[in-house]
């Protein structure tokens, strides 16, 4: 293969295997200028390129996480973007969509211009900035343009400038954003019926923080999502399903709107009865874990497509603020690492036969690129970004706390493993993680996405 080319030479990967969501196939991989420039029938020649060997590797896209908390600005304290991006790297997610929930909240033209200055030059993954929908839906216009990747409309336990409690005012959020070109996200609960269990709950163990955030509640709020978008004709991802309830309405109504619908790693190995592990202050987050019925149902629900993408939902806190002694379960802040560990316990998942390789690349880096406008992220193909995962088969890694670069330090997934070894980590044609360690230059962009028409 001869073609005229300027800059440097062409790299090629020969001997891997190919992963997508339609198959494994052997083929060699041809990069040049950080994009992948062809798939080549194994062997090809090609003029004057640098040749990489990687027999007996697969080769998966980098994968793409689209909802994660980097806690910058206000809460560096937890993570950064820095420590947050390189903790990605080293688990192979090599593109982070952050949601606007910092402090101050991403909610305007001015904080989402600070936020993407403190994140250039201080990241060494790309990142995506999603941007909150305020009540008084102001800026909305000004937020697309400038490249937020999802305007995000909050349901419940959010301050009320930020608050869309009802049908009505859900409705009108979309009604707003919906000619943005902008897939919308929406946090599925229901205010009244929140309000309702923390006025009548008097508890103070897991068990009562998990009365306050029932199966009912998700099933409301996805159902409401859903009516509102099909109304609006807004395109509307649902974050965080982890109920049988909320998959039970999602099978009946999500065919009547533009829905997409994510739910996290933790939701697919852990129960409510982890809360009486040692792990319970790490595990706590919103919406509480469920029973043994719900995971397994959710495992189902990812394997046939129902569920369209696994995000991680990455929230972590310092060690020291999880410590505690808190007078009650639900003091403990919620949110836990996940961007390091999320090929990791889909791997694990997957050894135990409940999912495939081939579909961790369709929910942790197709679906999740192809929603939200990220187009050259998320596939190793042509005029794709050179975001690729080498893995080796056969060695079983374990997942340590050691190992973590989160600021959070431990994660609730160490002791999983996984018959697998992440070799290396290429971010637009740039290993950026080898031999176990993340390059020491941060070479990440913060990307908009192509908006739809």
């Amino acid at each position: 293969m001869t073609v005229s080319r300027a800059g440097p030479p062409p790299l090629v990967l020969r001997g891997g295997k190919v992963v997508s969501s339609a198959g494994t196939k052997p083929l060699d991989v041809l990069i040049h200028a950080g994009r992948i420039e062809a798939l080549l029938a194994p062997g090809t020649p090609v003029a004057d390129a640098t040749e990489e060997f990687v027999a007996g590797s697969l080769l998966l896209p980098g994968l793409v996480d689209v909802h994660v908390h980097l806690r910058d600005p206000g809460l560096t304290e937890h993570e950064d973007f820095t420590t947050g991006t390189r903790a990605a790297a080293a688990g192979g997610v090599t593109t982070l969509s952050v949601m606007p929930t910092d402090d101050p909240w991403t909610s305007d033209l001015a904080t989402f211009r600070d936020k993407a200055g403190l994140a250039a030059g201080r990241i060494a993954v790309d990142v995506a900035l999603q941007a909150a929908v305020p009540r008084s839906l102001e800026g909305l216009e000004a937020l697309a343009e400038a490249g937020a990747v999802s305007l995000e409309i909050f349901t419940a336990d959010v301050a009320g400038a930020f608050l869309h409690p009802d049908a009505a005012a859900l409705c009108k959020a979309l009604t707003a954003a919906r000619a943005l070109g902008l897939t919308l996200g929406v946090a599925p609960a229901d205010a009244s019926l929140l309000a309702a269990a923390l006025a009548a709950t008097t508890g103070t163990d897991a068990a009562a923080f998990c009365a306050t955030r029932t199966p009912v509640m998700e099933a409301m709020g996805i159902a409401k999502a859903i009516v509102c978008a099909a109304g609006t004709g807004a395109r509307v991802h649902i974050r965080q399903v982890n109920s049988a309830a909320g998959l039970d309405v999602l099978r009946a109504m999500k065919s009547l709107a533009d829905i997409s619908v994510e739910t996290t790693p933790q939701n697919l190995l852990f129960t409510a009865v982890d809360y009486d592990g040692p792990n319970s202050a790490l595990l706590k987050g919103s919406p509480p874990l469920r029973t043994d019925a719900d995971r397994a149902a959710l495992l189902d629900a990812v394997a046939s497509g129902l569920v369209d993408m696994v995000a991680t939902d990455h929230a972590p806190y310092r060690p020291e603020a999880k410590a505690g002694p808190f007078a009650s379960f639900a003091e403990i802040p919620g949110g836990m690492p996940g961007v390091q560990t999320l090929l990791g316990s889909m791997l694990h998942i997957a050894s135990r036969g409940a999912l495939s390789v081939e579909d961790i690349v369709r929910c942790c880096a197709e679906a999740p690129a192809e929603r939200f406008g990220l187009s050259t992220k998320g596939r190793i193909a042509a005029g794709c970004d050179a975001d690729i995962v080498r893995l080796t088969p056969g060695p079983v890694t374990s997942i340590t706390d050691a190992d973590q670069l989160s600021k959070a330090r431990r994660t609730p997934f160490a002791g999983l493993d996984f018959p697998f070894r992440i070799d290396a980590v290429m971010a637009r044609g740039r290993w950026i993680f080898s031999n176990g360690k993340v390059a020491s230059a941060l070479s990440g962009s913060v990307i908009a996405p192509a908006r739809f028409r």
